[in-house]
């Protein structure tokens, strides 16, 4: 499951349980006068039960949604070499030392740039990024990723760096 769908059943949840809660209290409503201390009491106690239900929810899903993030990144296996490629950013294009791979090869980009700061983000057919980073003049970022999929993946820029912005783009092809 994405983080989105995660993302999006969470808000569902807790949209519907507010208005479940908001519900509850207007149908309740009374006309008559009563002290608000042991209503304040009460809902104090709610309120509590709610927040750590809450927080510990949350904590929770920061937790699952944090395993899928790249800390240990490269993870290559025993034996296993990346394949170095070196990437230099320019207005308006991509200039790769190689864009032909395989599938399951360990891939390291090693991105600058020539003139202003880039994105590079790598794209799947679907359009959902796989993997990102910044490119500036006199600084190399590393990306790491390995394609588990043959296909043609689309190199763009992620950062609006001047007319030809939109033009910007490469092809990464991998092959069985």
């Amino acid at each position: 499951m994405s983080v989105q769908t995660v993302a999006w059943i969470t808000s569902l949840f807790f949209m519907l349980l507010i208005t479940v809660v908001f519900g509850v209290v207007t149908l309740n409503a009374s006309k008559e006068r009563v002290p608000y201390d042991p209503i304040k009491k009460k809902w104090y106690k709610a309120r509590k039960f709610y927040a750590t239900m809450l927080v510990v929810f949350l904590f929770a899903m920061t937790i699952h949604t944090l395993r899928d993030l790249p800390y240990e990144m490269p993870v290559y296996g025993q034996g296993k070499e990346a394949t170095v490629v070196d990437v230099e950013a320019m207005q308006f294009g991509w200039n790769m030392s190689q864009t032909e791979f395989k599938v399951g090869e360990p891939i390291e980009f090693d991105v600058t740039s020539k003139d202003v700061n880039h994105g590079f983000g790598i794209y799947n057919e679907d359009n959902q990024m796989l993997a990102q980073t910044q490119a500036m003049p006199g600084y190399t970022n590393k990306v790491y990723i390995t394609f588990d999929k043959p296909g043609t993946y689309e190199v763009l820029c992620l950062e609006y760096c001047g007319l030809g912005h939109h033009l910007m783009t490469g092809k990464i092809v991998v092959k069985d």
